[in-house]
């Protein structure tokens, strides 16, 4: 990992022609590494700053990993490669998911491995129709957890790329305690404050900050760009982005609204923990749900306030209603955090912050793999899945293979019968068991026994 005050930086590494400078190319900004189809273009290991998103780090253009003698020119590309995944945080290793996993990119995982450094599985040229799916499924028999789907000539995937590059910025911290308490060293708490028009955003913006930062009024819209401010809260650095007010669709009509709504939308794919802002006295209608919704399939961490409560006089029917709501309309969210508050009045805005940093630390959780399969154990025994053809379908290995959200990926037998409901026992089981309420969890299923096992030994 990284060391605090150093930025992090990343070496991009694959077999020929998989595109490596052009990912390069797309993560610095600029052609600064020459890109053909002839193989071997790239000689010397290229070095960049990098930008996805607010996360900036250093991108190493590099050559190759072949075997060769090491006075070559090949084994002296070699060795520029291997020092550059020395010397680096992270490493991306690139596929091309056109062509599928060959012997030279086993070879790759293989000589990787032996680093000791985290390596993010790349599945680049994933722009056909069909063949991201494929690409990710071959993937993992590389070892290497699940590929990230990008085009880096068309720039698709770069929002999953960030989040895993993200992952890997934080301290290693004991076993499930959470991350976000040394986040502050690592970079601001991302920390976008979302809506519907005239709910009181830029009003909660400026009470957070504590002058009129943002301007307000009572006409809807005011806010048309995404405002990125800086800004501490007891002693951690927050990124603040106040943004235009969400409609529906079918009243968006003027071409600068539609324009601020994509900004939003970004805005909300590069945040850690985004804050939706209900009005009181409208709380929680089918628009509200359909933004909490678009946060949740974005993998974000999602906290609800309230604002306008001081104007509520029957506050506990209104609690009431409010939770029914929740409880139907965001069941992903199992135990999300709500917060009744006013901006206005600067009431209860403590209570806001603190809900933002404890769902940012469930967002963050990592459980040991070893607990896990004790659990999964555990679970089976209670419940047993299913009969499928008159065999029962055996679970057989989970991992968390990420966080930011919580990621679990579980290899098991006849992976594409295992019916949703099992599915949906095992992620209210994790939720529950290992204390993650209020954030997202992704379960993917894979067919198989554990790949990790014995990898290394394979020839």
């Amino acid at each position: 990992m990284g060391k605090p005050g150093k930025e992090l930086s990343v070496a991009i590494v694959g077999r020929p022609n998989v595109g490596k400078s052009t990912l390069f190319n797309r993560l610095v900004g600029k052609r600064l590494a020459l890109v053909d189809d002839t193989p071997g273009v790239t000689r010397d290991r290229r070095e960049g700053k990098a930008r996805l998103g607010a996360l900036e780090f250093t991108a190493i253009d590099t050559a190759g990993l072949e075997e060769s003698a090491p006075d070559s020119l090949t084994g002296r590309m070699r060795a520029q490669t291997e020092r550059a995944v020395r010397d680096c945080d992270v490493t991306l290793l690139v596929v091309d998911a056109r062509a599928g996993i060959v012997a030279l990119d086993r070879h790759f995982a293989a000589v990787l491995r032996k680093f000791g450094k985290p390596v993010i599985l790349v599945a680049n040229k994933t722009e056909a129709k069909g063949v991201a799916a494929a690409a990710l499924g071959e993937a993992w028999d590389l070892g290497l957890g699940e590929a990230v789907a990008i085009s880096a000539e068309h720039g698709e995937g770069m929002v999953e790329l960030h989040d895993a590059i993200a992952a890997h910025l934080p301290e290693p911290v004991a076993d499930d305690a959470v991350a976000g308490d040394d986040e502050a060293a690592k970079g601001p708490l991302k920390l976008a404050i979302v809506g519907r028009p005239n709910v009181g955003k830029s009003t909660l913006v400026n009470a957070l900050l504590g002058e009129e930062r943002m301007l307000t009024g009572p006409e809807a819209g005011i806010t048309r760009d995404a405002i990125s401010i800086d800004w501490v809260h007891k002693g951690r650095p927050v990124r603040l982005v106040d943004t235009a007010g969400l409609r529906r669709r079918a009243k968006v009509e003027e071409k600068l609204e539609k324009l601020s709504g994509a900004d939003t939308l970004r805005t909300i794919r590069f945040a850690e923990v985004v804050v939706l802002v209900l009005d009181a006295e409208q709380m929680l209608e089918k628009q509200d749900l359909a933004i909490a919704r678009l946060v949740i399939e974005e993998g974000r961490a999602l906290v609800l306030a309230v604002n306008k409560w001081d104007l509520i006089e029957d506050t506990a029917t209104a609690m009431k209603v409010l939770n029914r709501r929740v409880e139907i309309g965001l069941p992903q969210v199992k135990g999300i955090k709500v917060v009744t508050m006013s901006a206005i009045t600067r009431q209860r805005l403590g209570a806001l912050m603190d809900a933002v940093v404890a769902t940012h630390g469930y967002w963050n959780r990592r459980v040991s793999t070893p607990r896990l399969n004790r659990w999964l154990q555990a679970m089976i025994q209670q419940h047993s899945p299913p009969l499928v053809g008159g065999r029962r379908i055996k679970p057989r290995y989970l991992a968390q293979t990420g966080t930011r959200p919580p990621t679990f990926t579980l290899f098991c037998s006849k992976a594409a019968d295992l019916p949703e409901d099992y599915r949906r026992y095992l992620i209210n089981g994790i939720r529950e068991d290992f204390d993650l309420p209020a954030t997202p969890i992704r379960l993917y299923l894979r067919q198989g026994d554990n790949p990790f096992h014995d990898k290394d030994a394979r020839p």
